[in-house]
């Protein structure tokens, strides 16, 4: 089973997210907050994708991605980013921190589980 870790603020988005990835059959680990994630990502969790969101307190999604990306293990794994922004300089930002592809909230579930076949390959 692969496992995809949630990374967003809004408790609503991570609820209805994790149903539904949890019903298409993915393990899902979920943090409201970007260094408590980072905490998890230190101690080695195993994960296939991390989907994270763009605005958050503290540390924002683009700054966790960079973070993420100097772990070794977790050099290459596919990482989506979640917004409400669709401005092409914030998609390029996260392009050149690290990021695999781009959702767009709200995302619907057709869309998101495709996206997610097409980066974990």
């Amino acid at each position: 089973m692969k496992t995809i870790v949630l990374v967003d603020d809004s408790a609503t988005l991570l609820l209805s997210v994790s149903n539904i990835l949890t019903k298409a059959g993915y393990q899902v680990e979920k943090f409201s907050n970007a260094q408590d994630a980072l905490k998890g990502f230190g101690t080695g969790i195993k994960t296939d994708l991390l989907i994270t969101d763009l605005n958050m307190p503290g540390m924002n999604g683009i700054e966790f991605i960079k973070e993420v990306r100097k772990l070794p293990q977790y050099r290459f794994m596919p990482i989506l980013f979640q917004t409400t922004e669709s401005q092409q300089a914030k998609r390029a930002e996260a392009k050149a921190a690290g990021a695999s592809g781009w959702l767009v909230k709200p995302v619907t579930a057709t869309d998101l589980l495709n996206t997610i076949k097409l980066v974990m390959r």
